[in-house]
């Protein structure tokens, strides 16, 4: 039954790659349709425009505003997905908190831009980072959690960064992260990061810890209320 599944996706696949339409006068095949158009947020309108990674079979997207060839570093965000915070609101850590406060940012500059990697659980996946969070509910902190499941502490990789950012034309960046390490790991790949802008936000007692771990044991640089 599976292989019959499988045979049956693969031959809808090939017709859908078969299929042609006009418009506005122009004939045009599926493959040809852009995979980018306007996202209008709460924070203003963007464009997204989604890219393919064919080594990890994963779809990344580039948010931006404004015109990217303007004479100063654009201001720029990378941020590795995060269902719990991005779409659930978790307060175990600060993600999603800086994935609103970037779009805002960029909005009230009105030039920058956002690369939202598909990199989950800093690289280790859905399941495994939820297995780290039940380490930690055991008292493990974050970077235990995964070194506890033979996993790495990061296991992040900005090469597709590069691509992105060289499609639309940025080479000079302004970037928000409390992570120098991310800085030095993009600047490898040849991107200039002109200045890093720390982005301390959604700061609670449910993820200082989290936090803490980040700045002693990762090099994060992050300055608490009171410190």
């Amino acid at each position: 039954f599976s292989r019959e599944v499988r045979s049956s996706s693969s031959r809808c696949t090939q017709i859908l790659r078969r299929v042609q339409f006009h418009y506005r006068g122009v004939r045009m095949s599926v493959d040809e349709v852009p995979s980018e158009a306007r996202l209008p947020t709460e924070h203003g309108e963007f464009n997204i425009r989604v890219f393919h990674e064919s080594d990890t079979g994963l779809d990344h997207v580039a948010l931006t505003m404004g015109d990217m060839t303007g004479p100063d570093p654009v201001l720029m965000r990378v941020h590795s997905e995060c269902l719990t915070g991005d779409a659930f609101g978790s307060l175990r850590c600060d993600c999603g908190p800086q994935l609103d406060a970037a779009m805002k940012a960029i909005a009230d500059k009105g030039w920058g831009v956002i690369l939202y990697l598909r990199q989950e659980g800093r690289g280790i996946g859905l399941h495994a980072k939820i297995q780290a969070y039940h380490l930690q509910d055991q008292g493990a902190d974050t970077l235990d959690a995964n070194l506890m499941l033979g996993l790495p502490g990061d296991a992040r990789n900005y090469r597709i960064a590069s691509t992105m950012l060289e499609a639309i034309g940025v080479s000079d960046v302004c970037l928000l992260s409390n992570n120098p390490d991310k800085a030095e790991q993009l600047e490898k790949y040849g991107i200039s990061v002109v200045e890093r802008m720390p982005l301390v936000v959604g700061v609670g007692s449910s993820n200082r810890d989290y936090l803490q771990t980040k700045v002693e044991r990762m090099g994060h640089k992050i300055k608490f209320n009171g410190d």
